[in-house]
């Protein structure tokens, strides 16, 4: 049971003899199971008050780097500051770089900035671009891990992408379409922020490839580079709405939902199943009033909390590396809506 504690802490921890520690830690009889396991317990809490002991006074500067619609920035704004408090006794504090759109130059030139300035760690939504991929290499050079969240830049040295399996939920979105949908006829639409983010391109990937295998006589009608703008989704949707004679499907990976169901209003056209993602408020208010079929949802502060933890690993504030897990895809309905 190998250990960096003297036999006496650990025996004080424990409540026993020093002796008994003794004993336990060479496995020799003579101890009964319930005093061995309370000698194991009493050097797990010592490992675990040695992590608070770091991390005692320790401050960390993170800096969130998003381009994405004010939505989903408010939404992860409000769960990092919900979340943070939950980490002491670290210190967190959270500096925001925000765009809707940001055209490529400046947003390396932010990164180039955190670089030369420093942070403890850079939360990432961009898009996958060589150009991005060489600002995160700048980055990890100077010390300054990033953790991409929601979409991932994997041809960089960024210590650990945060969020729900991409492909998984498009998968899963196709299951929900097909289902709802049955055997009414048309094709199924599915409206993108644009290729750039990963994380749309691998949603929209899943949400095709499991429609093949379920259902392979549907088409599927891509409706590309909306850049998640309510009013580019109207123009592109109604576009669309004009030569298809039928929608069976929705499925929106990005955003844009006011803007596509507008199209199909201006039309005086419907649909038979509407799948989104995340819980931003103009999403709730789409779901409850049945314009929007189920919504997607991953445990953001769950996301943020990973990255935390990233960040805290990568400094040594905490044991070894932290390795993310994704998080779990949520169905989310009128029903089930309270408390989300």
């Amino acid at each position: 049971m190998p250990h960096p504690y003297p036999i006496r802490e650990i025996a004080q921890q424990a409540g026993v003899s020093e002796a008994t520690v003794d004993r336990v830690l060479h496995d020799r009889p003579g101890v009964r199971a319930g005093t061995a396991e309370q000698v194991r317990q009493a050097i797990a809490d010592l490992d675990r008050q040695r992590t608070q002991l770091r991390l005692s006074g320790r401050r960390f500067m993170l800096d969130v780097v998003m381009e994405t619609p004010r939505r989903f920035s408010t939404l992860t704004r409000d769960a990092l500051e919900s979340e943070l408090p939950a980490l002491r006794p670290a210190v967190f504090r959270a500096r925001y770089h925000f765009r809707e759109e940001w055209p490529t130059t400046e947003l390396i030139s932010q990164l180039d900035t955190l670089a030369r300035k420093g942070s403890h760690g850079v939360i990432l939504k961009a898009p996958d671009l060589p150009e991005v991929a060489a600002a995160i290499d700048r980055l990890a050079a100077r010390r300054i891990p990033v953790i991409t969240v929601v979409t991932d830049v994997p041809a960089s040295t960024r210590i650990a992408y945060v969020g729900m399996d991409n492909r998984a939920a498009g998968a899963t979105a196709a299951y929900l379409v097909s289902q709802l949908v049955g055997e009414r006829p048309g094709a199924h639409l599915v409206v993108t922020s644009g290729a750039l983010f990963r994380g749309e391109e691998e949603r929209e990937m899943g949400f095709r490839s499991e429609i093949r295998r379920i259902d392979p006589e549907r088409s599927v009608i891509e409706v590309p580079n909306t850049a998640g703008s309510d009013e580019a989704c109207r123009r592109a949707v109604a576009a669309v709405l004009a030569r298809e004679p039928e929608i069976a499907g929705v499925y929106t990976p990005g955003g844009g939902n006011r803007g596509v169901i507008a199209a199909f209003d201006g039309a005086d056209r419907g649909y038979h199943a509407y799948i989104g993602h995340d819980l931003a408020e103009s999403n709730r208010e789409l779901l409850c009033a049945g314009r929007i079929t189920a919504l997607l949802h991953h445990d953001l502060r769950a996301d943020l909390r990973q990255a935390a933890h990233a960040v805290m690993g990568y400094h040594g504030a905490l044991p070894g590396p932290q390795r993310p897990r994704p998080t779990a895809i949520q169905i989310v309905t009128p029903p089930n809506l309270a408390g989300l």
